[in-house]
């Protein structure tokens, strides 16, 4: 893909590996809070590495936005705006940030992997770049979500 392709391009490509997929694009989103997570994270998910994600649901009540659902799909961007994966989601669960399971750590991919190492990373996003303004409580209500890389598979 190209530093142009864009996301009709990119879905078209997408359609074109697996033409089950609906018509109409899904939303398309990155990763991270700025190009450099967003190209970081992105890589884990091209090697395979990143199988998850979390949020905060304060962050989707604050903007309006829906709560991810099983079944639904992704574009995923680079650090540029390129479309670069498609990710569909397998599971969801919101949980308080002190449950989130050293499984669900593992699965985001990032450093080594561990639940303190998640812990550590998350609480310091959500202080710094969380859209809600309650930020971080350790109890707050966290979304976590697998992910299946569906193209370019």
């Amino acid at each position: 893909m190209s530093a142009e392709t864009t996301i009709d391009e990119f879905w078209a490509e997408c359609r074109k590996a697996l033409p089950d997929l609906p018509a109409d694009a899904p939303e398309a989103w990155a990763f991270g809070a700025t190009p450099a997570h967003a190209d970081g994270l992105l890589a884990l998910v091209l090697a395979g590495t990143k199988t998850g994600t979390s949020s905060s649901l304060w962050d989707f009540e604050h903007i309006g936005e829906a709560i991810p659902e099983v079944g639904w799909l992704n574009i995923i961007l680079d650090g540029a705006g390129v479309p670069r994966a498609l990710l569909e989601t397998t599971h969801v669960e919101v949980v308080p940030f002190g449950e989130v399971s050293a499984a669900h750590a593992f699965a985001e991919g990032e450093g080594d992997q561990s639940l303190a190492h998640w812990r550590a990373v998350h609480e310091r996003y959500w202080r710094e770049h969380s859209d809600s303004p309650k930020g971080f409580a350790p109890d707050m209500p966290v979304v976590c979500e697998r992910l299946r890389l569906l193209y370019p598979a």
